[in-house]
C-alpha cells in the first residue's frame, strides 16, 4: 500500500478509536448481573468446565475431611503418570520422544515401540525439496512464531492428502510437525539473523541419531557442540512444556477449529497464533526483562533486602514496567506450587553451576522467597502464589545461549505435542461443533 493511502486509512482508524471504545465496551456489572464468567473463569480463578479428555490432568486443590476445596501442592499427569514419575524414570536419558509417544497414543512405549517411534521422527525430519530457501528465506522475520506459522500453512500445499482428514492422515501429519518444528524455529532464526542482523548463516541438517534436544542444539550453534548436561536439561524443559490439560488458550483453539472440521495445518497455525500472544507463551521473556531490570537497579544481587525492596516497587507500580506484576508469579490454575518449576529448578541448579552462574541463581531464589510474602501483604488473592515455570525456563535457555527471538518458538516446539493429541482425541471421541453461547447485551433501537 502507498505511504499516502496508508496514512489516510490510520488517520481513519485513528477517529474510529473513540466510537468503538464507547460501543464494544460492556460493564463488568452485567456479567455478574447474568451469571457469565469473563475469560471463561469464574471468581476464584477456575475455568468452566467445556470438555473432557484422558490426555492429561491438572490438580490444585483438593478437597479436606469437611468436604472443602482447599489449595494443595500442584501436580501435572500425563496419561495417568505423574510428571514426576515420569521424569524419574528417564534417569539419565533423553525423554521427548518417549513421552511424546505417550501423549499421542495412550500408553507408554516399551522397548520396541520407542525404538520403531524415534525411527520414524527422525525419518519424517525433513522439509520439502529447497523449502528452507523458498519459504524460511524468502521472507525472514524478527517474529519466529509467525515465520512457523506461514511454513506450516505452505506445508499443506505439500501435502496431496490433506483433505482427506481420515485418523491415519492425522497421525501422519502429526508426527511430521512434531518432527520438524524443531527445523522451521531454528532455520527462521537462522534466516532472520543473517539477513537482519548480518550475522554469518549456517544451517546444520539435523543428525538421524540424536534426540529432538539434540539436534535443537546442533542446528543452533555454529560448531554444533553441546555438552550433555545441556542437552538433558533441554529436554527436560520440553517435556515439561508439552502438554497442560485441554483447558489452556492454544490446546482449546486446537479443538475449537479440529471440531470444525478443518485440516491439521489450519489447527495448527490458529494454535500457534494463540500461543505467541504474551498472555499465554510470552511469559519467560517479561520474566526475563524484569530479571535484568533488577540487575540494572540492585547492585549487590546477593542483598536479600534490597531485592525486596525493589520487589516491592515493582508491585506498587514504582518500578520495571509499572504494571505491578512481579511476572513469573502465580499461575490461573496452580495455588501453592507449580510441579513444573520444582521439576525444573533442579536441572536449573545444576546448569548454574556448570556455567558459573551462581550469583544468578542467588538473585532467583531471593525473589522466589520474597516475592510470594509481598504479594500476599498487598494482593487481596484466593489462592497462594508461587513460582511458576516460566520463573526459570527463560534463565534455561538464556544459560543455554538460546536467542529471545527463540523463546516463545521452542514452548510450540514442546506443545504441538499435545495440541496433536488433543486433536487426534478431538477427532475420534467428539463430532459436533464446539459453539459456545454468548448472551446478547445489545441495545435494540429505531430509526
Amino acid at each position: 500500500m502507498k505511504s499516502m493511502e496508508q496514512n489516510k486509512l490510520s488517520s481513519y482508524a485513528e477517529g474510529k478509536k473513540q466510537i468503538c471504545m464507547e460501543n464494544d465496551k460492556i460493564p463488568k456489572k452485567l456479567y455478574e448481573e447474568y451469571g457469565v464468567n469473563c475469560g471463561l473463569r469464574d471468581e476464584n480463578g477456575k475455568g468452566v468446565l467445556t470438555g473432557l479428555t484422558r490426555i492429561s490432568k491438572i490438580v490444585s486443590f483438593r478437597k479436606n475431611k469437611e468436604g472443602t476445596l482447599q489449595p494443595c501442592d500442584g501436580e501435572l499427569w500425563y496419561r495417568g503418570y505423574h510428571i514426576f514419575d515420569l521424569i524419574d524414570s528417564l534417569k539419565g536419558e533423553y525423554g521427548f520422544e518417549k513421552i511424546a509417544y505417550l501423549l499421542l497414543f495412550g500408553n507408554y512405549p516399551d522397548a520396541k515401540e520407542e525404538e520403531a517411534f524415534f525411527q520414524v521422527l527422525s525419518e519424517a525430519r525433513e522439509l520439502p525439496q529447497n523449502f528452507t530457501r523458498d519459504v524460511l528465506m524468502k521472507a525472514p522475520s524478527k517474529d519466529i512464531m509467525n515465520s512457523m506459522t506461514r511454513s506450516v500453512l505452505t506445508l499443506a500445499s505439500y501435502d496431496k492428502r490433506k483433505e482427506f482428514n481420515t485418523l491415519e492422515d492425522n497421525i501422519r501429519q502429526a508426527i511430521q510437525m512434531i518432527a520438524v518444528f524443531p527445523m522451521l524455529a531454528v532455520y527462521g532464526y537462522h534466516a532472520y539473523n543473517h539477513y537482519e542482523n548480518h550475522a554469518s548463516m549456517y544451517i546444520h541438517r539435523p543428525d538421524p541419531k540424536l534426540s529432538t534436544a539434540e539436534n535443537i542444539l546442533r542446528m543452533l550453534r555454529p560448531d554444533a557442540s553441546y555438552t550433555q548436561l545441556e542437552a538433558k536439561v533441554l529436554d527436560v524443559a520440553l517435556i515439561l512444556h508439552m502438554e497442560h490439560g485441554g483447558g489452556n488458550n492454544s490446546t482449546f483453539t486446537t479443538r475449537v477449529v479440529t471440531s470444525a472440521g478443518s485440516d491439521t495445518y489450519s489447527a495448527v497455525a490458529a494454535a500457534m497464533s494463540s500461543l505467541k500472544g504474551p498472555k499465554h507463551g510470552g511469559a519467560n521473556i517479561k520474566v526475563m526483562e524484569m530479571i535484568q531490570d533488577i540487575k540494572d537497579h540492585v547492585p549487590d544481587w546477593e542483598d536479600k533486602e534490597a531485592v525486596e525492596n525493589y520487589l516491592a516497587k515493582i508491585l506498587d507500580k514504582e518500578a520495571f514496567d509499572h504494571k505491578g506484576l512481579i511476572y513469573g508469579m502465580g499461575h490461573a490454575v496452580y495455588s501453592v506450587s507449580d510441579p513444573r518449576e520444582k521439576v525444573l529448578k533442579f536441572y536449573v541448579q545444576k546448569l548454574a553451576k556448570e556455567k558459573g552462574r551462581d550469583k544468578d541463581m542467588a538473585l532467583y531464589d531471593a525473589i522466589e522467597e520474597a516475592a510470594p510474602v509481598l504479594i500476599a501483604q498487598k494482593r487481596h488473592i484466593f489462592k497462594g502464589v508461587s513460582p511458576n515455570v516460566d520463573f526459570y525456563s527463560g534463565f534455561v535457555y538464556e544459560m543455554l545461549g538460546i536467542p529471545m527471538e527463540l523463546y516463545t518458538p521452542l514452548f510450540a516446539v514442546a506443545r504441538i505435542v499435545g495440541w496433536s493429541a488433543h486433536r487426534l482425541e478431538e477427532l475420534v471421541g467428539m463430532n459436533k461443533i464446539i459453539r459456545p453461547a454468548y448472551m446478547s447485551v445489545m441495545r435494540e433501537r429505531e430509526e
